[in-house]
């Protein structure tokens, strides 16, 4: 029985009269009430995770007269042709002004 031979579990028999005495009857009922609400335990929780697999994905699903309108972004339009450097007439002048005020002033 559980791999032990008949004088190991006259042994742990015997234990346990020494231990529990007149209290053995009431540790054994206890003992075995215990391990059938751990089985039942066990069972319960086997069947919740076997109902929660077997329940079909909710699947969204829209009216067929759906009244709301798709969010799209602006179209991409590219330039028609290839852009042109253009120095504004300002930026001359002010260049000239620049390297006049860099000059050294001779006395």
């Amino acid at each position: 029985m559980f791999g032990l031979s008949p004088m190991e579990v006259m042994f742990i028999g015997a234990l346990a009269v020494l231990l529990f005495g007149s209290n053995l009857p009431k540790v054994a009922r206890s003992m075995g009430q215990s391990l059938s609400q751990f089985k039942k335990g066990m069972q319960d929780l086997k069947d919740e995770l076997n109902v929660a697999d077997s329940r079909p994905q909710q699947i969204r699903r829209y009216h067929e007269i759906d009244d709301r309108d798709e969010p799209t972004a602006p179209k991409f339009e590219p330039p028609t042709a290839e852009p042109a450097l253009e120095e504004p007439a300002n930026e001359s002048q002010s260049l000239a002004a620049a390297s006049t005020a860099e000059a050294p002033v001779q006395a």
